[in-house]
């Protein structure tokens, strides 16, 4: 096994208000979840998944996820920690010696492609650290504390960066490892990375791959879901 994915699905979804975590809400018939792990495995560059989950989700996800729907890629399924940063570090224990790759990815991103997944990773083997992102198309505005705009930020340079974010292992074991012994916690794994001084490049993501963190996000995932379901029925 030469590329892992690491799927982190140990978010308790407290902004959803929804009773339970979000990943296991159903879209289109079936859990969240099920529908990012879908993309992983019709993704050719993915050998095997390591899934993060909460404490209180693990049975769950082996009896109504894995053996339910069949995601035989999945070959662990693990405790995550208080913070995704501690749920990465986890999952980065469980990956097999010798890995050359590994993306993370959010579990509520379900509309991913199979071919952008498999993109991260051939340039995170060519360059050794890719991250999906979009460019920011909305003016953007730095406000003090007191609500009042300083500046206008120059958006030409600025992305919004996305999942997957695919390194190769070696470099994100060390960067894992430096920023935990130094207590230092990013917003996602290409901050610990750039902490190094390691480049990393962007692939142009997709607007699509949103992440489902609100009611609001699950509506537009529940018209995302018809939209893509339209098409496949008018495609030849």
């Amino acid at each position: 096994m030469k590329n892992i994915a690491i799927i982190t699905a140990a978010g308790l979804g407290k902004r959803m208000r929804a009773g339970k975590p979000k990943q296991y809400l159903a879209l289109a018939g079936k859990p969240i979840l099920c529908h990012t792990l879908d993309k992983f495995h019709e993704a050719k560059s993915v050998d095997a998944i390591i899934l993060v989950t909460d404490k209180d989700s693990i049975d769950y996800v082996k009896n109504d996820v894995l053996k339910k729907y069949k995601y035989p890629k999945v070959k662990w399924v693990i405790r995550g920690g208080e913070k995704r940063q501690d749920s990465v570090a986890e999952g980065l224990k469980n990956v097999p010696a010798g890995s050359e790759v590994v993306a993370v990815h959010d579990g509520v991103r379900p509309f991913i492609s199979p071919q952008l997944i498999d993109k991260c990773f051939a340039e995170a083997f060519d360059h050794g650290a890719c991250i999906v992102a979009v460019p920011i198309n909305d003016t953007i505005k730095r406000v003090d504390n007191e609500g009042r705009i300083v500046e206008t930020v120059e958006r030409a340079a600025l992305w919004r960066a996305q999942t997957p974010q695919a390194f190769r292992f070696d470099i994100l074991e060390t960067a894992m490892s430096q920023a935990m012994s130094e207590g230092f916690y990013g917003t996602d794994e290409a901050s610990l990375v750039e902490r190094l001084g390691h480049e990393i490049y962007v692939l142009a993501g997709d607007e699509r791959n949103i992440k489902i963190t609100t009611p609001e996000d699950l509506k537009i995932a529940e018209c995302l879901s018809l939209r893509g379901a339209e098409a496949t029925k008018q495609s030849p």
